[in-house]
């Protein structure tokens, strides 16, 4: 990996670094064995992924998992009636016949719960982003390591047949030397946003001590709960739980960015945004603007505003701009537009996608699972992706050009420091 590999060696010195694949401490799976699986967080994604993961393979759900008592239900039918339901996933890490967990709970708690199954061997798919600080991800990776669990991240595009073919022509150098890419996401919400609910008691189906785990105790508020049947839950917007839309979309298109430079990590970060518009309770901004610099000589640039839904480009997310051409790339397909130059060879192209992307995605983990591979999208490989985003986090809440020392796995600025970590709620606290 070149680069990549320079900077993993001192933040996982202490696990060991990488062990070899084919040591392997949990149980054996044989050719024809069902994979035996339990799903921890059962909203809309947790949900999406035991539909996925039943289409990928002839697998046997066991467990599912939740504290709010409607989403566990949804999932008990999901499996057509088939799971049990638990409320605590330490039940489910307990049981020797689970041969992996699916974590979809909100973002606060996957470093905890994926430390965790490693131990107990099980292997993991979690989604992204994989965590709220960045020593959290640090803490992750270890855990896969030091246990020689597989870990799949759920950044699933990577795993879409477009998004392969889009790296590569990257990669290959057909639209000349790449100085600028443009990552965004932009949408027109309505001023009152998510509204201003004021703090209640919990519903009597949700143990909300239990939802907030690891995180500071607050008082019940139905946007922090945030489930809503007509969106992805609301916590996203709380500073406690996840990184708005930085880490919740940021993850995604960043994370093709630096697949396409070799996981490359960027050295300065900029960050400029806030709330300028809605005038809901949420935490995270509504318009936003981070500049990543990268070693290599190039830019990459996070936006997303939420009162204005013009774009660049119609059906597209990512752009990667060359001396010869433009990508521009999004779950739909990509296009080429060629530069007008002199003796410019490169023509117009167009793709479109019909790739089962998150079915793919867990075929890879369900392979990987049985070889012992390292699955596509690999917890490190996540981690480099969300600690990027994390880090467009750190320089806005701390009004700071972050340089990174990816040596130390570390901000040079002392002062930025305190927002790569947190203490969590005992009894949550991460041990590796």
């Amino acid at each position: 990996m070149g680069r990549a590999d320079s900077g993993r060696r001192s933040f996982l010195k202490n696990a060991g670094g990488a062990l070899a694949a084919s040591v392997f401490s949990g149980k054996v799976l044989g050719a024809n064995d069902r994979l035996v699986g339990a799903y921890i967080g059962t909203g809309r994604m947790g949900l999406g992924n035991i539909r996925y993961s039943r289409r990928a393979a002839d697998i046997v759900q066991k467990y599912v998992c939740d504290v709010y008592e409607p989403n566990l239900q949804k999932a008990v039918d999901a499996t057509d009636g088939k799971a049990k339901p638990v409320h605590d996933f330490r039940e489910i890490l307990a049981d020797p016949e689970v041969d992996f967990v699916c974590i979809s709970t909100p973002d606060h708690w996957h470093a905890y719960m994926t430390v965790e199954a490693c131990k107990a061997g099980k292997d993991v798919y979690v989604e992204k982003p994989i965590s709220v600080t960045v020593e959290e991800g640090v803490q992750m990776v270890r855990a896969a390591r030091k246990y020689e669990r597989v870990v799949q991240a759920g950044t699933m595009q990577r795993s879409g047949l477009h998004f392969q073919q889009a790296v590569e022509i990257v990669r290959r150098g057909v639209l000349g030397k790449v100085t600028f890419c443009r990552t965004w996401n932009y949408s027109n919400q309505g001023r009152e946003g998510i509204g201003n609910p004021p703090d209640t008691d919990p519903p009597k189906d949700l143990d909300w001590d239990m939802w907030l785990g690891p995180a500071p105790y607050r008082p019940f508020n139905k946007n922090r709960f945030g489930v809503d049947p007509k969106h992805f839950s609301h916590f996203r917007w709380f500073w406690d739980y996840a990184g708005g839309m930085m880490t919740d979309w940021g993850v995604h298109l960043l994370d093709i960015v630096q697949w396409a430079f070799d996981e490359e990590m960027p050295k300065s970060i900029v960050a400029l945004g806030g709330k300028y518009y809605i005038q809901d309770n949420r935490e995270t901004p509504d318009t936003l603007e981070v500049t990543y610099e990268y070693p290599s000589g190039f830019l990459a640039v996070y936006e997303n505003r939420i009162e204005n839904r013009h774009t660049y480009a119609e059906g597209a997310n990512i752009s990667f701009h060359g001396a010869r051409g433009t990508l521009y790339l999004s779950r739909r397909g990509y296009r080429i537009v060629p530069e007008e130059i002199e003796g410019n060879e490169l023509g117009a192209v167009e793709v479109r996608s019909f790739n089962q992307a998150n079915v793919a995605h867990w075929k890879n983990f369900f392979h990987c699972m049985r070889t012992r591979e390292r699955p596509i999208s690999d917890i490190e490989k996540c981690q480099r992706s969300t600690t990027t985003c994390l880090l467009g986090n750190v320089a806005l809440r701390s009004r700071l050009r972050i340089e990174w020392d990816e040596k130390d796995w570390t901000t040079v600025q002392e002062e930025a420091r305190r927002f790569l970590r947190r203490e969590a709620r005992d009894p949550w606290k991460i041990v590796v």
